[in-house]
């Protein structure tokens, strides 16, 4: 019954409308309101604050200040093996697997196709099918800065608009589409194994999504895709972003889908759905072009 109801208030709530007041809210510097919010979200949510760089919720000027909040140096090792693809963001797998053909698992009863959630781009979803994904949800409690899973140069960047349903487990049960419905942030990068897609999906009351090259993309909501092209590596202007470097965050909210071309990788047998993540503990292993990836185990 409950989950009923919050379906329904889904459907029927005004998400832009929310999504634009949170996320004026949390820019707001309230001074002790701002703490106040701040402490009772850590206690309701049992954020850890001892692995923040700044533990002191009174050092944080802003409820967004303390949502992206950088952690400690050491808080997130990332294996420097070059074979080794990384998890990008602290969070549980969603669902994780295999592309079969266009298809896309969401849950139950529910796929979505790459073309849809590339926005229309037939020649970038064609690079992905019978490929891999993995999409991260990230709760609330979660570090909410997305990193590159392995290196890689950005040659293109596609603003989605679209709803802002909430993503967590239960809509995504429900919902159909919903992560090629939702307004997202697309990220094409070229790597050492073949092009990988990382995709930041916009939510209720996710006021911001931001990437470290470009800063704010989102707000504004204009209604109309945007695309950035970018430059090779060795050209002027061009995006290098190294394994474990940051490329995006999250002002609340929401989940991370990354796309892998066909052959170039096997995902951990460790990982499955609901499964924790931690950034930069392994997501997959690179493969030896034309390798049979029932060979490779990954622990």
């Amino acid at each position: 019954m409950f989950d009923r109801l919050k379906l329904g208030l889904n459907h029927i709530l005004p998400k832009k409308w929310l999504t634009e007041l949170a996320g004026w809210g949390a820019s707001r510097r309230g001074g002790w309101l701002t703490k106040l919010v701040i402490d009772i979200f850590v206690w309701f949510y049992k954020v850890d604050m001892a692995e923040a760089r700044k533990p002191d919720t009174a050092s944080y000027r802003t409820f967004n200040d303390f949502f992206v909040r950088p952690l400690k140096d050491d808080a997130r090792p990332v294996d420097a093996d070059a074979n080794l693809i990384a998890l990008p963001a602290d969070g549980a797998i969603s669902q994780l697997g295999h592309i079969d053909g266009d298809q896309i698992f969401q849950a139950k009863g529910h796929h979505y196709t790459l073309e849809a959630l590339l926005a229309g781009n037939e020649q970038m979803a064609a690079r992905f099918v019978d490929g891999e994904f993995v999409t991260t949800y990230l709760a609330p409690r979660d570090y909410h800065r997305v990193h590159m899973p392995c290196n890689g140069i950005l040659r293109e960047m596609i603003y989605v608009p679209g709803d802002l349903y909430s993503v967590n487990p239960l809509t995504a049960r429900n919902i159909p589409n919903l992560f090629a419905r939702n307004e997202r942030v697309i990220c094409y990068f070229e790597t050492d194994i073949g092009p990988m897609v990382q995709i930041l999906v916009g939510a209720t009351i996710v006021g911001s999504i931001e990437t470290v090259w470009a800063g704010t993309i989102t707000p504004p909501r204009e209604g109309v895709i945007k695309r950035w092209h970018y430059p090779a590596a060795d050209d002027e202007g061009a995006v290098v972003l190294l394994k474990g470097q940051e490329m995006g965050r999250f002002k609340l909210g929401s989940t991370v889908i990354n796309l892998f071309a066909p052959g170039r990788v096997k995902l951990a047998e460790s990982l499955e759905a609901e499964s924790k993540t931690r950034l930069g503990q392994p997501l997959a292993i690179a493969l030896p072009v034309a390798t049979d990836v029932s060979d490779v185990i990954v622990d």
